[in-house]
């Protein structure tokens, strides 16, 4: 797959391929295809050009649960 864009998009290999640029959006249905070939999902998953999958990956996911439960317990009376 050759990207029309200038800078180039990084390539499906690069650990920043989801800065590629959107080419087509359905967020009606949750995901979006990258130029490089990348299906990217809402909840940060992808699904590679080659069918390899990567597990969702939020780096906020852990720090908000932990968050909350902190909240939780300071605000039990």
């Amino acid at each position: 797959m050759s990207c029309p864009h200038s800078p180039q998009c990084p390539d499906v290999n690069s650990p920043e391929r989801e800065a590629a640029r959107v080419v087509a959006s359905h967020a009606e249905q949750g995901w979006s295809l990258l130029c490089n070939g990348v299906v990217l999902f809402d909840d940060t998953g992808e699904l590679l050009p080659d069918g390899n999958t990567v597990a969702p990956h939020r780096p906020t996911d852990r720090s908000a649960s932990t968050r909350s439960d902190a909240d939780l317990s300071a605000h039990s009376v």
